[in-house]
């Protein structure tokens, strides 16, 4: 068994398929409307951020939904990028809407930055050792 993907709630499909896939470069998979049973509509919306990684962006619907995008996880990071060049990928999240909360420091493992997506998303920027 392995993990091969999670859905991650959005406030709106398009402007989150604009930030991960137009600006953060992530594939975009799948985008297509069903029918459910009871004939309501579905938007269904699939990225991938890493190869076999499914993130199914699922819109907030309903009070309960709309109150966790206030505080994604309990306000916790939850989401880890890594990459190869710290410097320059941090300058494309904050030239597409990221905001960093912390300057970049060194950890054991590594250089690590917290910034939120335009969605109240935690995510650890890091570069490994």
């Amino acid at each position: 068994m392995r993990l091969s993907g999670f859905s991650i709630l959005v406030p709106d499909y398009d402007a989150a398929i604009a930030f991960y896939c137009q600006g953060l470069g992530f594939p975009l998979i799948e985008d297509f409307d069903q029918t459910r049973p009871d004939g309501s509509r579905k938007r269904w919306v699939t990225i991938e951020p890493a190869p076999g990684l499914r993130v199914v962006l699922a819109r907030a619907e309903g009070e309960a939904q709309l109150a966790a995008l206030a505080h994604p996880m309990g306000g916790r990071v939850w989401l880890f990028a890594a990459t190869e060049d710290f410097d320059a990928d941090a300058a494309r999240i904050t030239a597409v809407g990221g905001i960093f909360e912390e300057a970049p420091r060194d950890e054991p493992y590594g250089k690590v930055a917290v910034w939120r997506d335009p969605f109240g998303h935690r995510w650890d920027l890091i570069q490994p050792k």
